[in-house]
C-alpha cells in the first residue's frame, strides 16, 4: 500500500507530505482546489510523462516521493526490483522522480537510479489510478480479455501463451533470414566456387613473396654475384718475400711461428702470436662461408623464370582481390571456403528450424486451446456476476454478457472477447456504444471491484468514478468502494457525499493564496470527525451551510 508521499515544488504544490493509511481513502475538495494536481504528483511518481511545466515557479527542480508497504513474500516483484539491482529491504519501497527545469527527469527506487520502464513495470504491480476518462477503455477488446482472464484465472497460462507466441515469432523470423542467406550464398554460389578454386590452386603460403623476392634478385644477379665471390676467395692468397704464392692462412700460421720464437726473448710477443692466431681461425671461417656461398649461387635460367612467373601470380591475385599481401588473401580463401560450407550448414539448420518451429506451433496450439477452455468456463459465470453488481448500482434490468469469438492464434490465445450490455435487458449490444456516461461509471466500477479481488492489487485509486450518478447510486457505489477497501488500499477522489462519507479517513485538498507571494497554492490535510461533517455539509448544500445540511452529514457519517 500507499504510505507516505511527499511533493516539492510540483506545480501549485511548495511542500507537503503526508501519510495514508490502509482501507478506503476519502478525497474531496472544490472544483480547482488541486486534487487533479496531486494525483499528476502521484502518476509522475509511478512513471508517466514528465515537462517542464511540472516544476512550480521559481524552482529549479520538482521532487515527488512515494513510499510503499508491500508483500514480504512477493517473490516476483522481490526478483523483479532486485534483478534491476533494487534493494529489496522486506519489502519497504521508497520511488523517488525528479524533474528539472529543462523537463528532463531521473527516477530511483531506495534510493538506486532506474530506468523509466522499470518504474513503470514496478508502478503497474502496485497502483492502479482509474481516471474520470478510463471508461473508454470498456471498447478496448485487451482490456476486455484481460478481465476476464484475470477471473478465469488463468493469466499464467496467457503468459505462456504470449512467450510461447514470441518464441514462435523468433523462430520464424529467423527462418526467413535463413532463408534469404540460403539464396544468397546460392545466387553467388559458381562465383565464390571459381574464386575460391583459383586461390585453392595458387597453394598460398604466407611470406612466400618475400622469399620469391630475395631469391629473384640473386638470380637475377647470379654471375655478378658469383664473380665477386669467387674474387673474394683470390683475396686470400698472397706472395712471400722469396716468391712464393701462400694463403693467408699459411701466411698467418708462419707469422704466428715467428712470434712464437721471438717470444722467448720478448715476452710480449706472445700475446700478439695469440692474436695472430685468432684472425687466422676467424678468416679461416670467413673463407668457408664464402665458398659456400658461391658453390650454393645458381646461375639457372629456368629457375629464374620459374621464380618469376610465381611472383606474378601472387601479384596477380593480390591485384584482383584488392589484397595488401598473401596473408589477406589467405583469409579471402577461408571465407570463400566457409561461405561454400555455409549453404549446406544453413540448409542443415534450416530443417532445424522447421522441426522446431513445427513443434511451438503445436505447444502455442495446445496452450491456446486450453486458454480456450478456461474462458469458455468463466465466461457465463463471470457474465452472471457482473449483471448482479450492475444491477445492485440501481439499474434493476440491466444484463451483461460475454462473447467470445475464434480469431487467428496470437500472444493472447485464439480468442476475442466483446462485452455487451442493456439497461432494459433486451437487445444487448457493445456496451461502449449503447451505455450512458452514468451506466459506463457503473459498469466500469464493477469491473474494477472485479478484478481487485483477483488481481491483488494492493492500491487503487478512482478518479471521480461517480461521474455521471448521484442520490441512491452514488451511496451504493460509495458502498461498493468501501467493500473493496476491505481488502485493499482505496483512494476515492469525489464530489458527491454519498461517496465521501463512506470510509474511516477523509482527506480534503484546498487552493489558498500565499500572503507573501501572492501566489495561490494547493495542500492537503486529513479530516477530524466534526471537519468531515463540515465538508460533507459543504458537497451537500454548497458555500451556506444550513442546518439541515449539517444533519443531513451527521445522518450519512453516523453509520461509521
Amino acid at each position: 500500500m500507499l504510505s507516505r508521499l511527499l511533493v516539492r515544488n510540483f506545480v501549485l504544490i511548495d511542500s507537503l507530505e503526508i501519510d495514508f493509511p490502509e482501507g478506503l481513502i476519502i478525497i474531496t475538495g472544490q472544483t480547482g482546489a488541486g486534487k487533479s494536481i496531486l494525483l499528476g504528483a502521484l502518476s509522475l511518481v509511478m512513471g508517466s510523462k514528465a515537462d517542464a511545466s511540472m516544476v512550480s515557479e521559481n524552482a529549479d527542480n520538482c521532487v515527488v516521493e512515494a513510499e510503499f508497504e508491500m508483500d514480504p513474500s512477493d517473490a516476483d516483484l522481490r526478483n523483479m526490483l532486485e534483478g534491476n539491482d533494487v534493494e529489496w529491504d522486506e519489502g519497504h519501497l521508497i520511488v523517488r522522480r525528479v524533474v528539472n527545469r529543462s523537463g528532463r527527469s531521473r527516477a530511483f527506487m531506495n534510493d538506486s537510479p532506474v530506468p523509466l520502464s522499470v518504474l513503470q513495470d514496478v508502478a503497474d504491480r502496485l497502483v492502479d489510478i482509474h481516471s474520470q476518462h478510463q471508461t473508454m477503455m470498456l471498447s478496448d477488446r485487451g482490456f476486455q480479455l484481460e478481465t476476464l482472464d484475470h477471473y478465469a484465472g488463468c493469466i499464467s497460462l496467457r503468459q505462456e501463451c504470449a512467450d510461447l507466441y514470441r518464441r514462435l515469432a523468433s523462430l520464424r523470423s529467423e527462418l526467413r533470414s535463413l532463408d534469404e542467406n540460403i539464396a544468397r550464398i546460392a545466387a553467388e554460389k559458381d562465383y565464390n566456387e571459381a574464386q575460391f578454386r583459383q586461390l585453392d590452386a595458387a597453394a598460398l603460403r604466407d611470406g612466400e613473396l618475400a622469399e620469391l623476392e630475395e631469391e629473384q634478385k640473386q638470380l637475377a644477379n647470379a654471375e655478378e654475384i658469383k664473380n665477386s665471390l669467387s674474387a673474394a676467395e683470390e683475396y686470400f692468397t698472397a706472395a712471400s718475400s722469396q716468391g712464393e704464392i701462400l694463403s693467408i692462412d699459411s701466411a698467418l700460421k708462419e707469422a704466428g711461428r715467428s712470434l712464437t720464437k721471438v717470444a722467448r726473448y720478448v715476452p710480449a710477443a706472445s700475446e700478439l702470436a695469440d692474436r695472430v692466431d685468432s684472425c687466422r681461425r676467424e678468416l679461416d671461417d670467413v673463407l668457408c662461408e664464402i665458398a659456400s656461398m658461391n658453390s650454393r649461387t645458381d646461375l639457372s635460367e629456368e629457375r629464374l623464370e620459374t621464380v618469376e612467373n610465381r611472383m606474378s601470380l601472387l601479384y596477380g591475385l593480390m591485384q584482383k582481390h584488392a589484397c595488401l599481401n598473401e596473408a589477406e588473401l589467405i583469409a579471402l580463401r577461408d571465407r570463400l571456403s566457409e561461405a561454400l560450407f555455409d549453404s549446406t550448414r544453413l540448409e542443415e539448420r534450416r530443417d532445424s528450424l522447421k522441426a522446431e518451429i513445427a513443434s511451438v506451433s503445436e505447444d502455442l496450439d495446445r496452450a491456446a486451446d486450453k486458454l480456450h477452455e478456461f474462458r469458455s468456463s468463466a465466461a457465463l459465470n463471470f457474465a452472471s456476476a457482473m449483471t448482479e453488481s450492475i444491477r445492485g448500482l440501481e439499474l434493476p434490468y440491466a444484463v451483461f454478457e460475454v462473447e467470445l469469438t475464434s480469431v487467428p492464434v496470437s500472444a493472447s490465445g485464439k480468442d476475442s472477447v466483446t462485452f455487451r450490455f442493456s439497461a432494459s435487458g433486451r437487445n444487448a449490444v457493445e456496451v461502449a456504444k449503447c451505455a450512458s456516461g452514468g451506466e459506463l461509471s457503473r459498469i466500469m466500477l464493477a469491473l474494477k471491484a472485479m478484478r481487485a479481488k483477483y488481481t491483488n492489487m494492493p492500491t487503487m485509486i478512482f478518479d471521480e468514478i461517480d461521474t455521471g450518478v448521484s442520490g441512491s447510486v452514488a451511496d451504493r457505489m460509495g458502498s461498493m468502494i468501501c467493500d473493496m477497501g476491505a481488502y485493499m488500499q482505496v483512494f476515492a477522489i469525489t464530489h458527491l457525499p454519498q461517496v465521501a462519507a463512506k470510509g474511516s479517513a477523509h482527506y480534503m485538498v484546498s487552493k489558498e493564496i500565499d500572503p507573501v507571494s501572492s501566489k495561490a497554492v494547493s495542500t492537503i490535510k486529513r479530516l477530524s470527525r466534526q471537519e468531515r461533517v463540515l465538508e460533507i455539509a459543504r458537497m451537500l448544500s454548497g458555500s451556506t451551510l444550513t442546518d439541515a445540511a449539517i444533519a443531513n452529514a451527521q445522518s450519512l457519517l453516523s453509520d461509521l
